[in-house]
C-alpha cells in the first residue's frame, strides 16, 4: 500500500532520513557507511511529488552522508529521477539501456553524458551493448570528485543455494572467535515456563482438594444413610409378640415399684 501511494511514500522517506539525520552522530567521511538504504522502483518516490517536498528530500540526501548513511535509488532509467537528486548521487552503476526510438536515444545520450568520459571507449555506445552482469561504474575518488567511468563485470555472489556440507559447517565453527564456548546445549528454564508450571501445580492441587471434599461429603452421606437404615430396620424387625412382651415387662416394673413404695410408706406410718 505504501509503494502505491507516491506522496505518502516520499513523506515516509523524508521522515525516516530526517530522524536518522537528527539522531545519529557526525562521522565525517567514513570509508564505508554504517547504514545503507536501497529504494527499489525509485521513480515511484517522485511521481507527482510537490516541489517543496522534493527540495527537502534532496537536502536530506545530501547532508546525511556525514552521518554515515548511504542512500541508493534503484530504477531502470536514470531519467526516472529528478535532475536535482541525480546531481547528489556520488556512486553510479549503469546497466544496459536499449534505444529504439528518438526519445530513448536521447535518454541514452543523457545517461552517457552524466559520466566522466573514459578515453578507452565510447560511453554512449557501450551503454547499449552491455550484457548480463556488466555495468558502467563511477564512484567518488579520494578528493570527492567523480572518477572516470569504467566498464566492469559484476562479480557474482560467492554464496551457494542449498545446505552447507558438514566439513564446511565444521570449518566455519572452528574459525569462529567464540568457538568452544557454546557447544554444550543448555535448555534453561524460562520465567514463562516457571510461572506456567506453578499455575499447573495450583490447578492440580485445587482439583485434588475438590475431589477430596466431594469424596468426604459422599462418605458422610453414606454413613447417615446407613444409620437411618439401621434404625428403621430394627423397628421393622420387632414382632407383635416382642412388642406385647416389652409392654408387659414395663407394666410389671411399674406395679413392682408401686408395691415397694407402699410397703416403705406403710412401715413409716406405723412408727
Amino acid at each position: 500500500r505504501l509503494i502505491n501511494s507516491p506522496k505518502l511514500y516520499s513523506t515516509f522517506l523524508l521522515w525516516l532520513l530526517s530522524e536518522l539525520f537528527e539522531q545519529l552522530p557526525e562521522v565525517g567521511d567514513p570509508d564505508k557507511p554504517k547504514l545503507v538504504f536501497f529504494f527499489d522502483e525509485a521513480h515511484l518516490l517522485f511521481d507527482d511529488t510537490p516541489s517543496a517536498l522534493l527540495q527537502k528530500i534532496e537536502q536530506v540526501v545530501r547532508l546525511i552522508r556525514s552521518k554515515g548513511v548511504g542512500v541508493f535509488f534503484v530504477t531502470q532509467n536514470p531519467r526516472d529521477l529528478p535532475e536535482s537528486v541525480l546531481a547528489q548521487l556520488g556512486n553510479r552503476f549503469q546497466h544496459a539501456l536499449r534505444a529504439y526510438t528518438p526519445a530513448e536515444r536521447k535518454g541514452v545520450r543523457a545517461a552517457a553524458d552524466s559520466f566522466r568520459p573514459n578515453p578507452a571507449f565510447d560511453t554512449e555506445e557501450v551503454i547499449t551493448t552491455l550484457g548480463v552482469g556488466e555495468a558502467l561504474v563511477s564512484t567518488l575518488d579520494t578528493k570527492g570528485a567523480p572518477s572516470v567511468v569504467q566498464h566492469t563485470v559484476v562479480r557474482p555472489p560467492a554464496s551457494r543455494l542449498g545446505p552447507a556440507e558438514d566439513a564446511e559447517r565444521k570449518k566455519v565453527i572452528n574459525e569462529s572467535p567464540i568457538a568452544g564456548k557454546y557447544e554444550g546445549i543448555v535448555d534453561r528454564q524460562s520465567a514463562y515456563e516457571i510461572l506456567e508450571a506453578k499455575e499447573a501445580k495450583a490447578e492440580k492441587e485445587a482439583e485434588r482438594l475438590a475431589k477430596e471434599e466431594e469424596k468426604a461429603a459422599k462418605e458422610l452421606a453414606k454413613k447417615k444413610a446407613r444409620a437411618k437404615k439401621t434404625r428403621s430396620s430394627r423397628s421393622r424387625r420387632m414382632s407383635p409378640l416382642q412388642k406385647a412382651g416389652n409392654q408387659a415387662a414395663r407394666s410389671a416394673a411399674r406395679e413392682f415399684t408401686r408395691y415397694i413404695l407402699r410397703g416403705i410408706l406403710g412401715s413409716m406410718k406405723r412408727r
